[in-house]
């Protein structure tokens, strides 16, 4: 049964299909002059008793028709069976459109990448036809740190902080995020936010809650969503980083920390925490 991450994944791009030429553009790949993209159904169905669902599927067009049909898939783990139904997909997509297709393939990690990057040979004799899809890891993800493409391509910018905290500029990237979640209404802001949490590893987290409170308060954002999950954004990075680091906390330095109200001093605290030997040092003069 596919998973919430999967899915969610699969959301972003029947929301946002705009952030497909820009995802294979990040994989060297020329893209068609096109004046729009539209997203359509995954149902697949052909003259066989197997009825075929890709993840997502868009077809980008021109003036004349369209130019570019996406077959997108989600693979979070190695999946021999897609090995036999990827090229139904790419080749039921192809005839129905009658334009040139591609497999576009999204992977959380590079083992999984490399085995979706294997060229698919069916057919029989010299020459065979052949399949290679384009896979993205999130290596490939492109690095998105301006708020104007944030607010334009908000899912993008999703991707690129559940991909990207290790890059120089995260901090860039995590602003990015939070004008990108910015732009979402209900919970689905939510829910991204906890996609991109889950995405990073343990002691990334304390990072990216850290810098996500500090840029809500350099661009003084006044959402719902950002007093809501924000307001103590420092109190809860700083016992955070003490946690991943097995610092033992007393009752008596939590109180302290949960009672502080002072960001520059709760952010200096943070810094502190990622070097000290005891929670005490914290409030060394």
């Amino acid at each position: 049964m596919p998973s919430q991450q999967h899915e969610l994944i699969i959301d972003m791009f029947r929301a946002r299909p705009d952030m497909i030429p820009p995802l294979l553009a990040a994989l060297g790949w020329q893209l068609p002059e096109f004046d729009k993209i539209e997203n359509l159904s995954g149902d697949l169905p052909i003259l066989a008793p197997t009825e075929y669902h890709a993840d997502s599927v868009a077809v980008l067009h021109a003036a004349a028709g369209p130019v570019l049909a996406v077959v997108v898939e989600v693979q979070l783990r190695p999946d021999p069976d897609k090995r036999w139904s990827w090229p139904v997909y790419v080749a039921a997509l192809r005839a129905r459109w009658k334009c040139p297709t591609v497999l576009l393939v999204l992977c959380p990690d590079k083992r999984t990448a490399r085995w979706a990057a294997k060229p698919i040979d069916f057919g029989y004799g010299h020459p065979y036809a052949r399949l290679v899809p384009l896979v993205l890891d999130p290596a490939a993800v492109p690095v998105v740190t301006d708020l104007e493409t944030a607010n334009t391509l908000p899912e993008l910018a999703v991707l690129s902080a559940a991909s990207h905290h290790t890059h120089p500029d995260n901090a860039k990237v995590f602003a990015a995020a939070v004008a990108a979640l910015e732009t979402f209404e209900g919970d689905r802001a939510k829910l991204y936010y906890d996609f991109i949490l889950k995405r990073l590893p343990r002691a990334a987290r304390a990072v990216w809650e850290t810098l996500m409170t500090a840029t809500l308060r350099n661009y003084e954002y006044q959402s719902d969503f950002a007093r809501r999950y924000f307001a103590d954004g420092e109190v809860r990075a700083l016992l955070a980083v003490l946690d991943a680091r097995d610092i033992p906390v007393s009752d008596e330095v939590r109180d302290r920390i949960t009672a502080c109200t002072d960001t520059d001093i709760l952010a200096e605290w943070v810094r502190r925490a990622v070097t000290i030997a005891t929670a005490e040092e914290l409030f060394a003069e």
